[in-house]
């Protein structure tokens, strides 16, 4: 595949921390190296730098060398953190000085799995959307309170990229492809991995309940379960706080004390990302998925459906079509 003419390279910098995951590190070096591979054009390179120019070691003990020595770093188009179960313990404030340094340069920062951390720990999330992986979300949020984590797969906010880590590297990596040398190399690159579905930034992180709100919340575990195994028929309010033995008004308080959100908020909220999935991986009709996601008429699923979203069901999936049919033309 060599259509896209010869253009600037761009070239990518990794940051690898103590304890980094190696997975999100590979998906994401390999996204480029295939690229390249699929074009016949050097369209990016990479260096791996260290925190002390030394080998690092991977969550999984595989070591790797760095390529370049950190204060021989001239300019990144983005530097990633690559971060993982250790990262909180490898944070330095040398580490921190130096990537606020990159920051005034005008370098875009991103950061893979845990190395979110370092990056608010540093102070340069401060005030932009950003992700973690599951695992960390909670600690992020109680450690570092002014920032706006969500549980997205990955979040890009002008210039900050973060992901949650493991394979959604690739899809973070996908989108970042995309917008720099169009959606046809992507999809092929996509194609090269053997990815038959490409994640959005909007997908989210599949998340056990009582990692995301706590074990020592039984009531709000039980009532988001009661939730999650009736879709399709959902409970109103006062059905669902009577099987729960609470008040209508108790049970709305336990959601908005620890999600932030009202009871009918995200009873809405996970029937419509359901219906998403449906939408973009099946081909179960648009009247269909109202239906089975517990929505009356389809006017009022699709209504609700672009205040989530941005846009109705019926163009989301047409433009999912056009992606699939002329990848080139999007």
């Amino acid at each position: 595949m060599n259509t896209i003419k010869q253009q600037n390279s761009y070239h990518f910098g990794f940051l690898a921390m103590p304890g980094f995951s190696l997975i999100a590190y590979a998906a994401a070096i390999d996204t480029l190296r295939i690229a390249n591979r699929l074009t016949g054009i050097e369209l990016y390179t990479w260096d791996t730098i260290t925190p002390n120019d030394s080998a690092v070691k991977a969550s999984n003990g595989l070591e790797i060398e760095p390529t370049q020595n950190l204060q021989d770093v001239k300019t990144f188009e983005i530097l990633f953190v690559c971060g993982g179960t250790d990262t909180p313990d490898s944070w330095s404030e040398s580490i921190g000085r130096w990537l606020r340094q990159q920051d005034r340069k005008g370098m875009k920062l991103g950061s893979l799995c845990a190395g979110t951390y370092i990056l608010a720990k540093a102070g340069l999330l401060d005030g932009y959307r950003c992700t973690i992986h599951w695992e960390n979300i909670a600690s992020t949020r109680e450690e570092f309170p002014q920032l706006k984590v969500s549980d997205d797969i990955y979040e890009i906010d002008r210039n900050r990229y973060t992901c949650a880590g493991g394979t959604a590297a690739i899809d973070m990596m996908h989108h970042i492809v995309s917008m720099q040398n169009g959606r046809q190399l992507a999809s092929a690159i996509s194609e090269w991995f053997i990815v038959h579905h490409v994640r959005e930034s909007t997908d989210r992180q599949s998340i056990p309940l009582r990692q995301k709100i706590g074990a020592n919340k039984p009531k709000l575990i039980e009532a988001m379960e009661l939730m999650e195994a009736n879709i399709e028929d959902p409970f109103k309010n006062d059905e669902l706080s009577d099987l729960m033995n609470l008040s209508r008004h108790q049970l709305d308080r336990l959601f908005k004390n620890y999600l932030n959100c009202s009871l009918s908020h995200y009873y809405l909220g996970l029937r419509l990302r359901n219906a998403r999935r449906l939408l973009l991986q099946t081909e179960v009709s648009i009247a269909d998925i109202s239906k089975a996601c517990g929505f009356s008429s389809a006017p009022h699923f699709s209504k609700c459906y672009r205040d989530m979203f941005g846009l109705p069901p019926r163009d989301e999936r047409r433009l999912l079509l056009v992606r699939e049919e002329s990848p080139s033309e999007v």
